[in-house]
């Protein structure tokens, strides 16, 4: 990333109301008055806010006659925050396997359960995490997975991102019958 994208992204992410249309973005696709109207700004001042995120690679819009949905570049917000991520080099002998090599790195916790091991934390930040060697995830547990050659392993946590909302209402069955609020009807089947 040049220094000329480094600006243009910073200065996209350096206003309050650009990240708030990130965040909704980050739910789903607006169209750009609904956008305005969640965050109570007029259309034209959203639009100008817009033209900046799309510069810096932030958002893109398709077009739909002469209404344009606005979509979340999520590749490129993950990759600028990619960019803050500790790197380290670490030798190692042949066939090494991944979770012996994390032990190695300050800051990664492991913990034991039962007879797996799992990253529980980096630099005391607790989550789920994943791992990754030369950009895919092996289907292998971290302890398992053996180093050949060189390569680089990247350390990812599983943020969590709202993709879905669901509601769930439990109702009790009393012999065939939902009673729902107080009130019986008939159960379908």
């Amino acid at each position: 990333m040049s220094r000329m994208d480094n600006a243009e992204l910073f200065r996209a992410i350096g206003s309050k109301t650009r990240v708030k249309m990130l965040k909704l973005l980050l739910r789903k696709n607006y169209h750009i008055t609904g956008l305005a109207r969640e965050i109570g700004i007029s259309v034209p001042v959203a639009a100008k806010h817009v033209r900046i995120l799309e510069d810096a690679g932030l958002v893109s819009a398709e077009e739909y006659g002469n209404t344009k949905v606005l979509r979340l570049n999520r590749e490129r917000l993950y990759g600028v925050l990619d960019a803050f991520s500790e790197e380290y080099d670490v030798s190692i002998p042949k066939g090494t396997n991944i979770l012996d090599i994390l032990k190695r790195v300050s800051g990664v916790g492991i913990k034991k359960i039962g007879e797996k091991e799992f990253i529980v934390s980096i630099n005391g930040e607790e989550g789920f995490y994943i791992y990754e060697v030369d950009g895919s995830a092996p289907n292998k547990p971290v302890n398992e997975f053996k180093m050949e050659k060189d390569g680089e392993v990247a350390i990812k946590r599983l943020v969590p991102v709202l993709k879905k909302r669901v509601r769930v209402h439990v109702k009790e069955v009393e012999s065939g019958e939902v009673v729902e609020k107080g009130k019986k009807k008939a159960e379908n089947a």
